[in-house]
């Protein structure tokens, strides 16, 4: 994919994050577990979050070093496999689902970065690399907790 201009990058990962929103919003109406229902509400929430950061970044271009902080990256999602959606997910697979979503759409703008042509448009894509790790981070961390409780 080529972007012509930073705008359209921009718009390209608002539409992104506003599908990522979606996603999570249904999830949470489609679950019964409470505790996955508040998982999925806060995700959607986070990426709606994510949609309005990028929003300000097209306004006014001062907020691309929020996102250039590198998280570390425990690859936890890469050993799980894509759990599918369901009404009765346990919380450890709805915490699975969402840090394979947030792995590839990392994954996905670094492949973007890659390709990059233009200096700035690949620093945008490294950041919203990064913004996604951030948010497998996350998820990786409640994954553990709740996954292997006997670490405590």
């Amino acid at each position: 994919m080529n972007f012509t201009d930073i705008n359209k990058l921009i718009d390209f990962a608002i539409e992104q994050e506003n599908a990522a929103y979606a996603f999570y919003k249904a999830a949470a109406e489609k679950v019964t577990n409470p505790g996955v229902k508040q998982l999925f509400e806060e995700l959607a929430q986070d990426e709606n979050g994510h949609a309005n950061l990028l929003e300000m970044y097209r306004r006014n271009k001062a907020l691309g070093s929020i996102f250039k902080t590198q998280v570390i990256d425990y690859k936890i999602a890469e050993t799980q496999d894509m759990p599918a959606l369901s009404t009765d997910m346990k919380p450890a697979d709805a915490i699975a689902l969402a840090m394979k979503r947030e792995q590839q759409a990392a994954e996905l703008y670094r492949s973007l970065a890659k390709n990059a042509n233009d200096g700035t448009e690949k620093e945008a894509l490294e950041n919203l690399a990064n913004m996604e790790m951030g948010h497998k981070h996350k998820l990786e961390n409640a994954f553990v907790d709740i996954g292997y409780p006997e670490v405590f």
